[in-house]
């Protein structure tokens, strides 16, 4: 027999939010309760990520393809800039793992350039040639 959690989601946390709120400890579903949380702290980690991966790849598009440097570009760094800080200020545990999301998002950010571009990924750097600092400045960018 499938439970509310499998066959309605929603009404799955709203009987929660209610056992909760009523300190009905005993009738909870812990272990969806407990899964669930983890997913939660998962999602802000992948949020990071991405909005690290979309940044990078706009300012290695920006470095090497300058003759396309324009608003859109401009906005984008700036909204992706914007949006990690809002990112680190909601969840400033996340600092500690800045260095290995830079790591995942650098090569994420470079599929995008090769996408956008079409250049070779050989034309990238291995590795993310501008450090969390600059990332982060908003008069950083990079130069061709």
């Amino acid at each position: 027999m499938a439970s509310l959690y499998e066959t309605d989601f929603y009404a799955w946390t709203q009987q929660q939010t209610q056992l909760l709120e009523h300190n009905l400890w005993e009738k909870l579903d812990l272990p969806h309760l407990v899964e669930e949380l983890q997913d939660l702290g998962r999602r802000e980690r992948q949020e990071l990520r991405n909005r690290l991966s979309v940044l990078l790849g706009h300012l290695l598009k920006w470095q090497y393809q300058p003759e396309q440097q324009g608003n859109s570009w401009r906005a984008t760094i700036r909204e992706q800039r914007t949006q990690v800080q809002l990112v680190l200020s909601d969840n400033p545990s996340l600092k500690p793992y800045l260095a290995e999301a830079l790591a995942i998002a650098y090569q994420l950010g470079q599929d995008l350039a090769v996408q956008d571009t079409g250049f070779d990924y050989r034309i990238f750097p291995v590795d993310c040639p501008y450090t969390l600092a600059q990332i982060l400045d908003p008069a950083f960018f990079p130069n061709p």
